[in-house]
């Protein structure tokens, strides 16, 4: 894993410099477009362009059960993890339709489904067990598995560099009880009571809620986990598809290529990659604020601002690819507004 080791990329500070300066040349009071100014110079930076753009967009669905769900912490069964990978692949789920409206390249990664499935033509079966252990039990992962899990991450950037030429990546999950494993998760990395951060998930009723916050309490006072070694914090409440994420942040800063982060469970990934490798800030973008309560959290503690806030809390990288737009819109404002001089505007007349 000696890859895990590797020097994050700086971005352009040329670049951010003559984008920054540009923007206040255009056609438009300093400061007029808001978080768009602020997208347009972020990406000049983190792609060393003076003209920024989002044209070709990787997306990678990692899907997996957890061995939590025994604790009836979920509103559907694990039986849906399966289905919905085929949702995935016959173009019938959100983010489908979404990569195919952004003309993105969509893949999805089986890491550990309970039901081993048959070939699916668009599903690359990477499946490392029947689902993680059970954590309320045992440490969800073993090492290897969080090793084998941290590389398919890893693998699907590299792919997404040297195969698509993409400039933006966006990786998104989908497993039965995943909230209740990256509600763990961030508990453990936040050193915050689960009281403050579990939420309703799939949309749990209120006792079922509190049971999962109950489960997620005695878990981690069962396991004592020390926020400052964050892949054994992944590796004890994880999961295989929130570990396959962070090694695709991880390994997305020592590419140079842009990510585009999704809600809850993303973000926990996010901030897994974030409190291993703190270098890699600049090239995480948060696509939206989720509806899930813990979230706000997460957002605070990378200390970013989110692109969007539509109270969505579907996961699988929906709120991310709903953000694309104003990504593409913030480029194109940059690169193709008039500056005062050639628009022939004097400034003193504003």
């Amino acid at each position: 894993m000696s890859w895990l080791q590797e020097t994050i990329k700086s971005p352009c500070k040329k670049t951010i410099l003559a984008a920054t300066t540009r923007q206040q040349q255009l056609t438009k009071p300093p400061g007029s477009l808001g978080q768009l100014e602020a997208l347009a110079i972020q990406l000049a930076g983190l792609q060393a362009s003076e003209q920024p753009k989002i044209e070709q967009i990787a997306i990678s669905i990692f899907v997996a059960d957890h061995g939590i769900a025994d604790k009836q912490v979920s509103a559907f069964p694990q039986a849906v993890t399966a289905a919905m990978i085929k949702n995935f692949a016959h173009g019938g789920a959100a983010i489908s339709v979404l990569a195919q409206q952004l003309n993105a390249k969509l893949r999805v990664s089986n890491l550990g489904t309970v039901s081993q499935l048959d070939a699916i033509a668009g599903v690359e079966d990477n499946r490392l067990a029947a689902g993680t252990a059970n954590f309320a039990e045992a440490p969800a992962m073993t090492e290897e598995q969080l090793q084998q899990a941290l590389a398919i991450g890893k693998n699907h950037i590299d792919d997404a560099t040297d195969k698509a030429n993409a400039d933006l990546f966006i990786g998104g999950e989908m497993g039965i009880a995943n909230t209740t494993s990256a509600t763990a998760l961030a508990c453990a990395l936040l050193q915050k009571p689960a009281a403050e951060l579990t939420g309703p998930g799939t949309g749990i009723n209120r006792a079922t809620q509190q049971h999962k916050q109950q489960v997620i309490e005695a878990a981690l006072a069962m396991h004592q986990l020390n926020a400052d070694q964050p892949l054994d914090c992944l590796r004890v409440v994880g999961g295989f598809e929130i570990a396959a994420l962070t090694g695709a942040f991880i390994r997305g800063a020592q590419m140079g290529l842009p990510l585009l982060v999704d809600g809850f469970i993303a973000s926990i990934a996010a901030l897994t990659a974030l409190k291993f490798q703190p270098d890699i800030a600049p090239w995480l973008i948060l696509g939206h604020q989720s509806a899930e309560p813990g979230h706000r959290a997460v957002v605070a503690a990378m200390d970013k601002t989110p692109v969007l806030q539509l109270q969505m809390r579907l996961g699988e990288a929906s709120g991310a690819a709903c953000a694309v737009p104003l990504l593409q819109l913030a480029c194109a404002l940059h690169n193709n507004m008039a500056t005062f001089d050639s628009a022939n505007i004097s400034t003193a007349t504003i």
